[in-house]
């Protein structure tokens, strides 16, 4: 499982400000790409949120800026924000 945190706009749009979900595949570890692919599936919130037409989304693991093909671990925490977020 990951704990998965939404700010901004991600987290109006969604309706939430964080959840738990599966790891994709085996469940040892995931790129936050194939999680953000599992989320957009989830419904039209997500879509919007993580599809194509969806602006620019920063990413963290463990409060360290990641990258797409950053590889997400059992038990981390994902952080989902605009590129430019207010205080």
């Amino acid at each position: 499982m990951v704990e998965i945190l939404y700010f901004a706009w991600l987290r109006d749009r969604l309706g939430r400000s964080r959840e738990t979900v599966a790891l994709p595949g085996d469940g040892g570890s995931s790129s936050v790409r194939a999680i953000m692919d599992g989320l957009r599936r989830r419904g039209a919130a997500y879509e919007a949120v993580f599809g194509e037409e969806a602006g620019p989304i920063r990413c963290a693991v463990n409060q360290e800026f990641a990258a797409l093909d950053s590889l997400v671990r059992a038990g981390d925490e994902l952080a989902f924000f605009p590129p430019v977020t207010g205080g």
